[in-house]
């Protein structure tokens, strides 16, 4: 028999001994989420073989993944050897109860997530659009030095560390460090990238990720002045690169170039990783760094009936139809 079971908060999902994949699938990553938009909603279901958890939030009358800016990914949590496909299939029936609107973004499907999800949510009666809505660049080590790695980067970026990395003086901490962390609030508030998010919650995941030990910040100096940060974990054999910024005004030095390349080192010949994950972003220097590209999906989730749900199912069929008709 399958209990299902509604929750406000991530803490009140005892009966579950979650099972973490990555920095944005554990207990404490959701708790620093429930501050923010939305009104969370855990959606649990549990059997013989253990339960799984669907982290969302409502927002207006649609339920939405529980995630931020600073997630890479979102899909359902669970215990390791929980049936997620029955399990699946229960809980996405009886949120029909909840709701006639529900949207999943983010979603990986290297490990079929997203295609479990969308059968789910199907044979539980719902019309399910599956779409990429990001890209993450990705980088499987192969058991390479940093030696070898470096040796398969583009000409460009190989010639720019010959001639820039010496103008710089590197710093690597294990360790979270107010004053680096300061360094780089600074360095980003001159940097090209659009303001922050939220700069507390990420000060406290960097904090408890440092707390951890799992954390690489890094730091860029020229003259003693702090003018590149970067913020990495790592964990379960995978980097993660969630924050990188330089200083504007000294771009001609490549500060983050040459940062980002002695972390790679560190990552790949110090801590051993086997994958380094980029996040969701098609920029074009990922491209320079990263060898492979993973789409990142959206579902949208309507049960047909609802009249609120036609033009929304009407625009999403269209959509569909267009790209079926660009590809053929």
């Amino acid at each position: 028999m399958t209990a299902i079971s509604y929750h406000d908060t991530v803490n009140d999902v005892q009966a579950i001994d979650l099972a973490a994949r990555g920095p944005f699938a554990r207990r404490d990553w959701f708790a620093a989420l429930e501050g923010g938009a939305g009104v969370p909603l855990y959606a649990v279901a549990a059997d013989a073989s253990g339960g799984i958890v669907f982290p969302l939030r409502r927002t207006g009358r649609r339920l939405e993944a529980l995630l931020n800016w600073y997630a890479f990914t979102w899909r359902p949590l669970g215990t390791a050897y929980a049936s997620a496909d029955s399990l699946s299939i229960a809980l996405a029936g009886d949120l029909a109860r909840h709701t006639s609107h529900i949207v999943l973004e983010r979603v990986p499907d290297e490990d079929g997530t997203a295609r479990q999800l969308q059968r789910a949510f199907e044979r539980s009666g719902w019309l399910v659009v599956r779409e990429p809505c990001d890209t993450n660049r990705m980088l499987a080590v192969g058991g390479r030095s940093y030696g070898e790695y470096l040796e398969g980067r583009p000409g460009r970026l190989r010639t720019t560390l010959k001639r820039k990395a010496k103008k710089v003086d590197v710093e690597i901490l294990d360790r979270f460090d107010p004053g680096v962390w300061a360094d780089y609030e600074d360095i980003y508030s001159e940097s090209w990238k659009p303001e922050e998010g939220d700069p507390a919650l990420l000060r406290r995941f960097a904090e408890a990720e440092g707390s951890a030990g799992r954390i690489r910040l890094a730091v860029a100096r020229h003259d003693g002045v702090a003018i590149a940060a970067q913020f990495w974990t790592v964990e379960d054999g995978t980097a993660y690169i969630h924050k990188l910024a330089h200083r504007e005004s000294a771009k001609p030095l490549s500060p983050g170039t040459t940062l980002t390349a002695a972390l790679m080192e560190r990552v790949i010949d110090g801590d051993g990783v086997r994958w380094v994950d980029f996040g969701t972003g098609d920029d074009p220097y990922k491209q320079d760094w990263m060898e492979e590209s993973r789409p990142r999906y959206r579902l949208q989730c309507w049960r047909a009936r609802d009249p609120r749900n036609w033009p929304a199912i009407a625009r999403a069929r269209l959509r569909t139809l267009v790209s079926r008709d660009s590809r053929g």
